[in-house]
């Protein structure tokens, strides 16, 4: 089973063909192919390749699924006995993407 581990958006992910995963927010609308450049480590099955820091050639191409916003995270900020609390909310973008295909070299 072949697998590769890419970086983007200053994560690294572990993906394989067929998967999909969320990744954070990308430019392109929903159906658009793209292309992950910086892949760090890809196996074909047999045969573990590595880079140094990233592989010569590779890529790993997919198609973007959707775009969407994340859970709520609650940011609460809190001094005692300073009067000074405060209330934050927030939900990170993300990008759904469907992995069609890894070619290493």
């Amino acid at each position: 089973m072949s697998y590769a581990i890419i970086r983007t958006g200053g994560k690294q992910f572990r993906v394989e063909p067929g998967m999909t995963l969320r990744i954070p927010s990308l430019v392109g609308d929903a159906g658009a192919s793209i292309e992950f450049n910086d892949v760090l480590l890809g196996s074909d099955g047999t045969n573990v390749h590595t880079g140094v820091p990233s592989l010569s050639g590779a890529k790993v191409t997919g198609e973007i699924v959707k775009h969407g916003r994340g859970e709520k995270i609650i940011v609460f900020k809190f001094k005692r006995r300073k009067n000074y609390a405060r209330k934050q909310g927030h939900r990170q973008g993300f990008t759904e993407v469907r992995i069609k295909d890894i070619t290493l070299r």
